[in-house]
């Protein structure tokens, strides 16, 4: 016999599936900068919401794969750090391009005005 707490149940949980659903992903460019030194990592995602969940649970887990941030992660800690959003990016609906080769050339963008690299950041120089 299925009693009204379960019925209001699955109709909450198909409501929070349906809008799951419909929830549009952010995409664009983010930085993590160091409130200590103001070195910082930038990075593009299709997920700006979830990217630092992701990024906190590696520096966490001692598995990030920029060394000198997961250096400063271990001896200052989350408090010294600060997760930024530079830019949201949603492509032209008539775009012949995908998302990520788009978020790429920007992540390009910022990082050639950034330069986050050695003293300045966390990046890797990219090879031509």
């Amino acid at each position: 016999m299925l009693t009204a707490d379960y019925l209001c149940f699955m109709t909450d949980r198909k409501a929070l599936l349906q809008a799951y659903k419909e929830k549009k992903l952010r995409a664009g460019i983010y930085q993590l900068r160091n409130l200590r030194n103001g070195k910082v990592l930038v990075g593009s995602t299709t997920t700006l919401d979830t990217i630092w969940n992701s990024i906190h649970g590696q520096l966490k887990a001692g598995s990030h794969m920029a060394a000198d941030l997961q250096v400063d992660w271990n001896a200052m800690g989350a408090d010294a750090f600060a997760f930024e959003v530079l830019a949201e990016h949603e492509p032209a609906p008539d775009s012949p391009r995908d998302l990520r080769s788009e978020l790429k050339d920007l992540e390009k963008m910022f990082l050639e005005e950034i330069k986050p690299y050695g003293d300045r950041g966390y990046n890797f120089y990219k090879k031509a």
